[in-house]
């Protein structure tokens, strides 16, 4: 079964994870953790980490991963957090910059992408990374 975490893509993953006909059997539940507060209170991520290292960043993506799985009945997750623009970018994370943690196996693998474009494009891209990665480690 299949948890997602996702921030920045705001559900798009589990929307189409659940367009595909017969998802029951394999999707488990979403989380949409768009708020700092979210990630901790729904995915259990210590806010110290946010705050050591931002909400965009690997030990973040790592943690929401782990606490997918660790708050559902999923033995597998995705989780994804990053910046979609057109606001909120910084020299050191600019708008396109995405942050994604796969738990699969009991492992935690995590990976950092940067994506052009404008908003809809940095998501729509993170919802085909998310997945295509997914598949790859489920191999």
């Amino acid at each position: 079964m299949l948890a997602t975490a996702e921030s920045c893509t705001g559900g798009m993953i589990a929307a189409a994870c659940t367009d595909l006909s017969g998802s029951s059997q394999w999707f488990e539940r979403g989380f949409v953790s768009y708020s700092n507060e979210a990630k901790a209170e729904l995915l259990g991520v210590p806010p110290a980490l946010i705050d050591a290292h931002g909400a965009v960043s690997e030990p973040v993506a790592r943690a929401m991963a782990a606490g997918a799985v660790a708050h559902s009945r999923a033995q597998v997750a995705v989780a994804v957090t990053g910046v979609a623009g057109p606001t909120g970018g910084s020299p050191a994370k600019p708008v396109g910059t995405v942050w994604f943690g796969w738990a699969v196996d009991g492992a935690v693998h995590t990976e950092l992408q940067q994506f052009p474009g404008d908003r809809a494009a940095v998501r729509h891209a993170t919802v085909a990374h998310a997945l295509q990665r997914l598949h790859h480690y489920l191999g």
